[in-house]
């Protein structure tokens, strides 16, 4: 006598309903396009996290294609898009959302409700004045960033070409240090522009501030927040925005360790929030899709 096997076949997605998902969320279609600053914040807060250009290789939506459309970034000054710009130059000193190098460490905008589930994730804990100090004496902090950090501890707000000479990394020489210990500060959650300086040769230059001061309320908003809850909020607002992604891509943009990855899908998938496995029309790789497309 045979044994008969049971074989469930794995739920599938076509590549239109995808296409028609994200046209929605990345606010492809010309009708839904955005046309003030007011829009701009609204169209963050409802995504969660963007990124403010698209980025190759990096699957998220951006103010940018919510604008001018999904079309590269245009290298002319008077393309129409640009408007983002000057927008988000605007809105730098507003506190209506939170803009820093984030995401793959490239220029992301986060809502502020969002804002405490990324900062729980943060080497941030305890005191802002005295944890740096912790990080660096355990090698987890240049001493440039150290010392742009401290610059700012002391002198308060500064424009970056201020802030390059109070850190003492002027010198043309320290240009690439100085860069990295921004973007590494803007990473970890200690650093921000909050404002622009007519400064240096351009007459243009970002004013940067510390995260704890410019947000004072953060620390004590993301205490509560476990480290497994942050992620499982994360990765579930990454995929109301996709739709349907690769364990892969969702690491990629997160850059979390692959075990904590893989625990949190398992999370989202056991509260059915995610379908595992799912076959997506005309990709080589099974992807993880929002319950609700499959």
């Amino acid at each position: 006598m045979g044994i008969t096997a049971q074989i469930t076949a794995m739920p599938n997605l076509t590549q239109q309903r995808l296409t028609d998902y994200r046209r929605d969320t990345f606010r492809l279609d010309p009708t839904r396009r955005l046309h003030s600053e007011e829009e701009a914040v609204q169209f963050a807060n409802e995504r969660g996290f963007i990124f403010f250009w698209p980025i190759k290789g990096v699957v998220l939506p951006s103010l940018w294609t919510a604008v001018a459309g999904d079309r590269p970034v245009a290298d002319e000054h008077d393309d129409p898009g640009h408007i983002t710009w000057g927008w988000k130059d605007n809105l730098l000193d507003k506190r209506v959302w939170y803009y820093a190098r984030i995401l793959r460490r490239r220029n992301s905008i986060l809502s502020l409700v969002m804002l405490p589930f990324f900062y729980a994730l943060s080497p941030n804990f305890g005191d802002p004045d005295e944890d740096y100090l912790l990080q660096y004496e355990q090698g987890l902090l240049t001493q440039e960033s150290k010392l742009v950090y401290e610059a700012l501890l002391k002198e308060g707000p500064l424009d970056s070409i201020s802030l390059r000479r109070a850190a003492r990394l002027a010198s043309p020489e320290n240009a690439s240090r100085f860069n990295r210990a921004l973007d590494s500060l803007q990473f970890e959650f200690k650093v921000l522009p909050t404002g622009v300086a007519e400064a240096g040769a351009w007459r243009y230059a970002f004013i940067y501030d510390l995260t704890h001061r410019y947000y004072p309320n953060l620390v004590e908003q993301a205490g509560p927040i476990s480290e497994p809850a942050a992620r499982q909020k994360l990765l579930t607002v990454y995929y109301h925005s996709l739709g349907a992604a690769t364990r892969q891509e969702a690491g990629k943009l997160f850059g979390w360790r692959p075990e904590d990855l893989e625990r949190t899908f398992k999370a989202l998938i056991d509260r059915n929030t995610l379908v595992d496995q799912v076959v997506l029309e005309n990709s080589t790789s099974p992807v993880a899709a929002l319950a609700e497309l499959v």
